[in-house]
């Protein structure tokens, strides 16, 4: 019998955030950006965080130009900006100072769709996992960060 990591874990000073498996195999979370609440898919593949185009005012973010190109889901050299000293908070981990990617996420919002799965604001990252020293419980669905 497995023994959970959540006492563990949160006994090391780590909280827990429940995930939720979507129809397209994705873990999606509820993260507050600069105070506003959204929908995000967690992506341990994805280099950074990212927020869509779409989001930029619902969350207050300062958009300045980038020079990198995106790429991901299918799609290559796609236009980005940058968006730097944003708050984050994922249950009850909070981070300050952070930087997300913008650009166009109507194609990952699409697939989600054409799978009858909600639209979602942007990704979660590797550089927010690590920042948190995520460990992630795929059998029980639970994100742990470090406080």
């Amino acid at each position: 019998m497995q023994k959970s990591l959540k006492p563990n874990l949160i006994a090391r000073g780590y909280v827990a955030i429940k995930l939720k498996f979507t129809k397209t195999n994705h873990f999606e979370l509820k993260a507050i950006v600069n105070g506003v609440k959204g929908n995000f898919i967690l992506d341990t593949g994805a280099s950074n965080s990212c927020i869509g185009f779409d989001s930029v005012d619902t969350f207050n973010l300062k958009a300045q130009d980038s020079e990198v190109k995106a790429a991901g889901a299918g799609a290559i050299d796609m236009h980005t900006q940058v968006s730097k000293k944003n708050s984050i908070k994922i249950g009850k981990w909070k981070q300050k100072k952070t930087v997300f990617i913008l650009f166009n996420l109507s194609h990952v919002n699409t697939a989600l769709a054409n799978h009858n799965s909600n639209p979602v604001n942007g990704i979660i990252g590797a550089d927010l996992l690590k920042k948190g020293k995520a460990i992630i419980d795929y059998n029980k669905k639970y994100l742990y960060l470090k406080l």
